[in-house]
């Protein structure tokens, strides 16, 4: 049994969570230290300039102490909405039109749906009478609105049926029309006179790996031989997980590598050992000055084949 009340809590969760995400969006945006992240563009094209390094900024260059800024931040709502769409484009990129255009996609969409099925289906549902002769099972004013309240066999179904073909039927026109649109977009953005780099750029991933050359040559020679004449450069983007954590263990190896050599120095009579184990708290008991020196150069290794190879 659904009630209002339940459909009520469930609105209010989700206007409540979208408001609060709206909220940090908009008061994030006015932090002079996200800039860069919110408005790459304008550094891009050299409309804004970053007015100190970082070793002279203030607090007014990393958090808004304006007051005035937080009356109207979400002033920028209204004027996405009433720019024109090539104007948006050009401000924010293709992506951000698109993004706007499915939010007005959505109420194309259901806004006529929610309009038959409240002037057709409701009435059907609500004049069914099935709830209020079946006393099996507890119903409220909102079931009533639903087909749950239409009797076995009746011709009212056939409303639900039709109902549901032009439910279908508009939608697929709708979505039709908006992917005929975007395409468009798409097809003028990349053919506009300016040329940009993703224009003639290819992503390329899961790269085989070869024991015997470096993925970067692996991947020149690729392209030279299959497609030469479109050919022109790369630039490899890697993981660096896997080697910054081996740098930070070379690191640490390093260190203990030192505080061993310095208590050997205090005392050249006692050779300090360690465990194998975790912590050095179980394991082999061996010399922990070779040992360490023996992980440094190991982990040395694969240092340097991460920097070649990868």
């Amino acid at each position: 049994m659904t009630t209002l009340s339940d459909l009520g809590v469930s609105a209010a969760i989700n206007i409540t969570s979208s408001v609060v995400f709206l909220l940090v969006f908009a008061l994030l945006r006015l932090q002079p230290f996200n800039d860069r992240v919110y408005f790459p563009k304008w550094y891009l094209n050299r409309k804004r300039q970053p007015s100190k390094v970082d070793g002279d900024r203030s607090i007014s260059d990393i958090i808004n102490l304006d007051w005035r800024g937080y009356v109207h931040f979400l002033d920028w709502t209204k004027e996405a909405l009433k720019m024109p769409e090539p104007e948006l484009i050009e401000h924010a990129g293709l992506d951000s039109a698109i993004y706007l255009r499915i939010y007005l996609l959505g109420l194309k969409m259901f806004v006529p749906i929610f309009l038959l099925a409240a002037v057709i289906l409701f009435p059907i549902n609500a004049t069914g009478g099935k709830l209020n002769d079946d006393h099996r099972f507890l119903s409220s004013n909102v079931d009533k609105l639903s087909i749950s309240n239409v009797k076995d066999h009746s011709k009212s179904l056939w409303a639900h049926v039709c109902m549901s073909y032009i439910f279908t039927v508009w939608v697929s026109v709708v979505l039709f029309k908006e992917y005929e649109k975007v395409m468009l977009m798409r097809l003028r953005y990349n053919d506009a006179p300016r040329r940009r780099p993703d224009h003639f750029t290819v992503l390329v991933r899961n790269i085989p790996h070869d024991p015997d050359v470096s993925a970067s040559i692996h991947i020149e020679h690729f392209f030279r031989v299959n497609h030469p004449e479109y050919y022109l450069l790369h630039q490899i983007v890697r993981n660096g997980n896997k080697l910054s954590s081996l740098v930070k263990k070379r690191k640490k190896l390093r260190n203990w590598i030192d505080y061993y050599c310095i208590k050997i120095a205090r005392n050249p009579n006692i050779r300090p050992t360690t465990k194998k184990g975790y912590l050095g708290l179980w394991g082999e008991k061996v010399d922990a000055l070779d040992y360490y020196t023996q992980e440094l150069e190991d982990c040395t290794e694969q240092v340097i084949f991460m920097f070649i190879f990868l």
